[in-house]
């Protein structure tokens, strides 16, 4: 008899199961080493990051592979609003992915549109030869993928925050993630992401969020305001990156054990 397969829960799930804030950090690197050590951290979930990182097609498969295993929740950020390239990313296994960029209600329809297929949305049909279906180990998949895919828009503008409300409403929109270093760069304090004008507009976008119906979170690595902004409302935050922790760890060896130049 054939082997039958359930996918595991989405981040959607894991929200709506949730009693406290999840916390989790990036993996930026590229490697499946960190990925697992990542996973089995015990964090809430862990963002594979293909915006910023030299995290192609073929990398985020094995590191959707190394995470697979430990009781963590995988995300996968695209590199931006892009029909084609979140049909690859879910056709390889991306349960839950995350859209950046997202400035207006009309992107956030578009990329609600790309992860469903028709006739509510736009994704193109191959799952019977993807890791998302298993191979069609997953019975049914078709008929219940919007259920084991999982939305989460990225409002990174004045603009975003100003649509902010719109966006999260959104249908098929499950979520919305702030990320306050490019808002901080569009409100012209580059580099500040605790400036007050850029927390303000932080917290606005928690209130319309939330109004809105729906979980928002926030990528904060100063930890006494990640800790400000779960206490304001978060339910979610990335608090740490794999190549940051290591940065700062291999500095601080150095500083440790080797001679002040000069």
């Amino acid at each position: 008899m054939p082997l039958r397969v359930e996918l595991p829960p989405t981040f959607a799930d894991a929200l709506r199961e949730a009693e406290r804030p999840l916390v989790g950090m990036w993996v930026c690197s590229g490697s499946p080493v960190a990925a697992e050590i990542a996973g089995c951290s015990g964090l809430d979930w862990v963002l594979v990051d293909g915006e910023h990182s030299p995290v192609g097609l073929e990398t985020a498969a094995s590191l959707l592979r190394a995470l697979a295993p430990y009781p963590v929740v995988p995300m996968l950020r695209v590199p931006e609003l892009d029909a084609a390239h979140l049909k690859q990313v879910l056709d390889l296994g991306a349960q839950n992915v995350l859209v950046p960029m997202v400035d207006t209600a009309e992107q956030a329809r578009a990329a609600a549109a790309a992860v469903r297929y028709p006739p509510h949305g736009v994704r193109g049909v191959g799952s019977a030869l993807a890791r998302a279906s298993r191979w069609g180990a997953v019975e049914g998949y078709l008929a219940g993928a919007r259920e084991t895919v999982s939305l989460t828009v990225q409002i990174e503008s004045a603009a975003a925050v100003a649509n902010a409300g719109e966006i999260a409403a959104v249908d098929g929109v499950d979520a919305v993630f702030v990320g306050p270093a490019d808002l901080a760069a569009s409100m012209g304090v580059l580099g500040q992401q605790t400036h007050p004008d850029v927390v303000d507009a932080v917290l606005r976008t928690f209130d319309a969020v939330r109004a809105a119906g729906k979980p928002v979170g926030v990528n904060v690595f100063d930890h006494a305001q990640a800790h400000r902004y779960l206490d304001a409302g978060a339910s979610f935050a990335l608090v740490g990156a794999d190549v940051q922790l290591l940065t700062r760890a291999s500095r601080g060896l150095a500083e440790a054990f080797l001679p002040a130049e000069g």
